[in-house]
């Protein structure tokens, strides 16, 4: 079954966020964090060698994923990005990058509820899912933090650049976001 087009990448803001179409012009800012060798531990590619190849990678895209860039309100400047990919009518796909630099502030799981709403809320998604390493440990408190339940364990999924990686899948259904209670 071929997946329609995705849905237009809308501005959202958050009380400190604004997330806006990730674009080529994004790179340079994006550059560090995609060839910082420990953030990109867990993802299915090893790190960016060159700024060129990171401007390679945004452009080329993929138009199945809509990509947010993570902004400071008062700056424009891409530290990070939320992606989404729609994989049947409903259901989609999430991941997140987040420059090291803002760890621990918070700010993933702002940018994070901020999509969320998006596709809970506006869109009618009824459920979204994450595909994390086991040993990512951040990333999955974080998805616990925003209630995503551990749905199981897939063995030997992916073949990375530091090996073969089982893969935890996590989820979240639109009642279990729009029910829950909302921190302050």
């Amino acid at each position: 079954m071929a997946i329609a087009e995705p849905a237009p990448i809308p501005v959202l803001t958050t009380a400190r966020l604004r997330l806006r179409p990730r674009g080529v012009g994004d790179a340079e800012a994006l550059f560090p964090s995609l060839s910082d060798a420990e953030l990109m531990r867990w993802w299915s590619h090893a790190p960016h060698e060159t700024l060129e190849q990171t401007r390679a990678s945004l452009s080329r895209g993929d138009p199945a994923w809509r990509v947010w860039a993570i902004t400071r309100g008062e700056d424009d400047t891409a530290i990070g990005y939320v992606a989404v990919g729609q994989k049947r009518p409903g259901v989609s796909e999430i991941g997140y990058l987040l420059a090291r630099a803002h760890w621990g502030q918070g700010i993933a799981e702002e940018a994070l509820t901020g999509v969320l709403d998006q596709l809970f809320l506006a869109e009618h998604q009824r459920r979204v899912f994450a595909d994390t390493d086991p040993d990512n440990v951040y990333s999955r408190r974080l998805l616990e933090r925003l209630g995503f339940r551990l749905e199981g364990v897939l063995r030997a999924e992916w073949e990375t650049h530091i090996g073969i990686r089982d893969t935890t899948l996590y989820g979240l259904l639109k009642e279990d976001w729009t029910c829950r209670p909302r921190r302050t």
